[in-house]
């Protein structure tokens, strides 16, 4: 099966908890594009998830704000020294994948990677924010464990830590990070304690 670049793309305004709407796009074409890499790239499909920062179970972190703690639409991951105590640490990709993005977007979400991973037939895709440094570029493969970025503080904006969010809808908007509608994002922890291997 085969998507064309005419095929209809459906657009979805999703309002956030007092902001404005942002948009998503979900387009059949970048989907079929995600599931041809992966069928011509086998060793890149998951199998299973690992912890972004202490590999493979953050060994030295912690949860500092949870997924819907505050509205927030994923964990933020800090080191038990506190402060800027990691920043600079390793962050990991959970698992094999496609890196999609890697893009600075300043204000409060700073260096983001974004990696599209096949799993169990279905895409997800995880987003890592408030970077450090980049080590991993656009459209390439990495596997689970690999390094990806170092943690960042957003340029001074909070204390370093690592926001990573867990979506299974993928190429959405950045968003705001915060919203009381949670479709498309999914309990980080819980996906990955869930989806070990």
């Amino acid at each position: 099966m085969s998507c064309r670049p005419s095929e209809k793309k459906t657009t979805v305004l999703v309002k956030s908890d007092m902001s404005t709407p942002h948009q998503t796009i979900q387009d059949s074409s970048n989907q079929n594009k995600y599931q041809v890499l992966f069928k011509n790239n086998p060793q890149y499909i998951s199998k299973g998830f690992d912890y972004p920062v202490g590999k493979p179970n953050a060994k030295g972190y912690y949860n500092a704000q949870i997924f819907q703690k505050n509205n927030h639409l994923g964990d933020d991951w800090n080191g038990i020294g506190g402060g800027n105590t990691d920043l600079g640490d390793p962050i990991y990709s959970i698992s094999n994948g496609y890196v999609s993005e890697v893009k600075d977007y300043k204000g409060g979400w700073g260096k983001v990677v974004r990696i599209i991973h096949l799993y169990k037939n279905e895409l997800y895709e995880s987003l890592y924010a408030h970077c450090d440094t980049m080590v991993v570029r656009e459209n390439t493969f990495v596997k689970k464990g690999e390094q990806i970025a170092r943690i960042g503080n957003c340029d001074g904006v909070y204390w370093a830590h690592l926001h990573l969010e867990i979506r299974d809808s993928i190429n959405m908007n950045i968003g705001a990070g915060y919203s009381k509608i949670t479709k498309g994002y999914l309990n980080p922890s819980d996906f990955i304690k869930g989806n070990r291997h």
